[in-house]
């Protein structure tokens, strides 16, 4: 158990007023003096209280021991997680919901490359965290010293940047540069490796106070010719459609594309990184679209004479055949990032800047053509008609369970009835339940959905949670996992249990790697390899191991009441739900096949 100890003040702090998340109360937090004279350890603990990081995650060594000894009695809360990957994934699951930068702190060797999985899947989401790692002395780098990795190195391809720092004066500018990189432009994550022999050397330093780097410039202001151009194509089109991706949310943009979408009338549909950009419940909601999108949404987008990319990447789980993707549509893509334009799919009216902004003109110059809701929906009606009689024919739906089958579906229906009044964070793991969870929960608002969209990490979902709850102590955090994704970071109960976090975890436990064992029965001629995973903890029990409260259901009719005391139990929860073993999800796009090619049943 960590020693528990009165925080330290330090001398003469400059003070700065700032707003808590989803609060309007204001919190005064410590902001130490940019120069003086301290060592490397001390100035990094200023570092992280000059950006405002009241939280870390974190695993210590003794690459790192320098530093552990300055968090000592700092007003920077630590969190001791089990695995230095679990470390990155409530990181990520606390930046996700709070829009904040996430920050965690490893050893050297093991404990770097540790993180690699959790900076990949950063990486891939856009997603700002910093991962500072403790590195052998300077002088021993390059000669396999005990517990040295090259983690720079390993780290170049899936972080935005990273950082050895070699000298002791380069330590504050690293730590602003660091988090500037991690927050601003296409976010993601950063890492920075401190040589041990830095952290206890003692110097004078100073703090820049602002961050200027060659070459690295993000075009937030989109260009208003091109917003025009963007404006004469919505309304000349017959049969548009918004395609909205994880940027609108990262942006902060679900404002503006709600009053985009309605404005006009125009039809929605959410990638599974957009999720709760615009509310699941809207009758101008299409649902998800993709290879397990809604038959409407996928549809839609092949029909389409007009798609408005927002926020998205035309990633091959969206487009399908690339070849057959959209044949009969113009393309508008808005995007911060200006590599992601044009590289998978040609566009014809490109817009690269911040969403928000791009937005916030777009509509603007919408507003100045004085179209309204009532007269774009009449001049685009037949296409309405047939998006509502696709969705009126061809729901996402499944068979109703009998007493003794719990459908997966069901499952998550009715923790969506039983959430659906509060402020619930919803992460998953990865593969079957995570598709179920984004087909049938309605996501209402940003930040309220946790998932691993491009790497598709399983054993991500549990440890986002832990850092979501962390990260929003007034708001109800459950993840959705699989049994084979459960076990891949089931460790951190342990940790959920010694910080006292309220995480509720409901385990889709069909006895299978679900996802693979759907491909194999439906592409594989049903030989089922290396794809059951029956004998598995009894997650009541390990619950229980742990010092967590665990129940399970086994019938539909114990659902809801499993449902009712897991989420009435204070404290870590474990639901172990007995589903169907053979349920696939559908609908479902083949590989190599266009959106139109769906496998409904």
């Amino acid at each position: 158990m960590q020693p528990t100890v009165p925080p330290v003040t330090p001398s003469a702090p400059e003070v700065a007023t700032r707003a808590t998340n989803g609060s309007s109360a204001s919190t005064a937090r410590v902001i130490p003096p940019a120069t003086g004279e301290k060592t490397g350890a001390e100035i990094f603990i200023d570092g992280l209280l000059r950006e405002g990081v009241e939280m870390i995650w974190g695993y210590p060594g003794g690459a790192v021991i320098h530093i552990y000894d300055a968090l000592y009695g700092s007003p920077i809360k630590h969190i001791l997680v089990r695995h230095e990957q679990g470390a990155v994934h409530m990181a990520d699951g606390y930046a996700r919901s709070t829009g904040k930068v996430g920050v965690c702190l490893v050893t050297s060797g093991p404990g770097a490359t540790n993180t690699v999985t959790g900076l990949a899947n950063a990486y891939m989401d856009s997603i700002p965290v910093v991962v500072f790692t403790g590195q052998v002395p300077r002088h021993l780098i390059g000669n396999d010293a005990f517990q040295e990795a090259d983690i720079v190195g390993i780290t170049r391809p899936c972080t935005k940047h990273n950082f050895l720092v070699s000298r002791f004066e380069d330590l504050p500018r690293i730590m602003e540069e660091a988090f500037f990189l991690a927050r601003t432009g296409r976010p993601g994550p950063v890492l920075v490796d401190i040589p041990k022999d830095l952290q206890a050397m003692k110097g004078p330093y100073k703090f820049p106070g602002g961050v200027k780097l060659r070459g690295y410039n993000p075009n937030l202001s989109g260009h208003v010719g091109q917003v025009k151009k963007a404006a004469d194509l919505i309304l000349q089109a017959q049969r548009p459609v918004l395609y909205t991706g994880g940027g609108v949310v990262l942006s902060g943009a679900s404002a503006e594309l709600t009053t985009l979408a309605r404005s006009l009338s125009l039809p929605v549909t959410n990638t599974l990184m957009g999720l709760g950009a615009y509310p699941g419940n809207d009758p101008q909601f299409l649902g998800m679209l993709g290879m397990h999108g809604t038959y409407a949404a996928n549809m839609a987008m092949d029909q389409a004479d007009l798609l408005i990319a927002v926020g998205a990447r035309f990633d091959d789980r969206v487009t399908g055949n690339v070849a057959r993707f959209s044949l009969g549509s113009k393309k508008i893509h808005i995007d911060i990032d200006p590599t992601s334009i044009s590289k998978n799919v040609r566009v014809d009216v490109p817009i690269v800047g911040d969403v928000a902004d791009v937005l916030q003109k777009l509509n603007a110059e919408l507003g100045r053509r004085g179209v309204t809701a009532a007269q774009h929906a009449q001049s685009i009606a037949p296409w309405l008609e047939q998006l509502a009689t696709w969705q009126r024919t061809q729901p996402i739906s499944y068979s109703q369970p009998d007493s003794n089958d719990v459908k997966p579906q069901y499952v998550i229906e009715q923790i969506w009835e039983a959430t659906k009044e509060r402020d619930a964070i919803i992460s998953t793991e990865v593969g079957q339940h995570q598709m179920w969870t984004a087909q049938f929960y309605k996501f209402l608002r940003p930040r309220r959905w946790l998932t691993s969209g491009g790497l598709g990490t399983m054993g991500f979902g549990f440890p986002a949670a832990i850092g979501a709850a962390l990260g929003n102590p007034d708001a109800l955090s459950l993840c959705v996992a699989g049994d084979a994704s459960f076990v891949m970071n089931m460790q951190e109960l342990s940790t959920a249990v010694q910080y006292g976090v309220p995480v509720k975890v409901a385990i889709i436990n069909n006895g299978f790697m679900g996802m693979v064992r759907q491909w194999q029965e439906l592409f594989h001629g049903e030989r089922y390899s290396e794809v059951n995973v029956q004998i598995q903890p009894d997650f009541v029990k390990l619950a229980e191991a742990c010092g967590a409260k665990g129940g399970r259901a086994r019938t539909a009719a114990e659902v809801p009441l499993l449902i009712k005391q897991m989420l009435e139990t204070p404290g870590p929860f474990i639901g172990d739900f007995v589903v169907n073993k053979g349920e696939n999800v559908y609908p479902m796009v083949p590989t190599g096949k266009g959106l139109a090619d769906m496998i409904l049943v």
